[in-house]
């Protein structure tokens, strides 16, 4: 069994491509996948590792599958869970939006007494936002804009990559 679960909503596409490109540089054999309009509370319980997947839709909302998600992932312990959040988002058309949906994710497990990792930075991106913000020169978790910056994806799934596999030790299962 894999020790990792990728939970990801998605509408278009974009945030499930990202996530099996997460899958496949962590390896497959470490990752699960699991669309979050087909996952259930308990789903997050076989797992010491979590990575959760969002973009952001319209003025600054979760996700659809995510939101009606929402009172089930009330249920899920959580407590002392070592996290990793991604988030899509485009920074040109909805600057004062981008990456909310991440950060509403965000507020979730701290609040759930989550343990976070993968922090990214800010530069190179611009954005008016703070939502999700881990502190004033990092997101809480890794930055996607398939809009405007579509080109830097690969490369920045494969640094987020290795930087979850020093910080969640995962090379100790491999």
């Amino acid at each position: 069994m894999a020790v990792v679960g990728l939970f990801f909503g998605s509408d278009t596409g974009n945030t499930e491509k990202v996530a099996k490109q997460i899958q496949a540089t962590l390896g497959s054999d470490l990752v699960d996948l699991h669309d979050i309009a087909k996952a259930k509370a308990e789903d997050f319980a076989q797992y010491d590792f979590l990575i959760l997947g969002t973009p952001t839709w319209y003025t600054g909302e979760l996700q659809s599958d995510w939101d009606a998600f929402m009172p089930e992932f009330q249920k899920v312990d959580l407590n002392d869970k070592v996290v990793a959040l991604f988030g899509l988002g485009d920074q040109e058309d909805y600057c004062d939006y981008f990456l909310d949906g991440m950060g509403i994710l965000k507020e979730q497990v701290l609040a759930k007494g989550a343990v976070l990792v993968g922090n990214w930075s800010t530069e190179g991106y611009s954005f008016g936002s703070e939502k999700a913000l881990i502190d004033e020169n990092h997101f809480a978790g890794l930055a996607i804009d398939e809009d405007r910056q579509y080109e830097q994806t690969e490369d920045r799934i494969k640094k987020w990559c290795a930087q979850l596999t020093e910080e969640m030790s995962l090379n100790l299962f491999k």
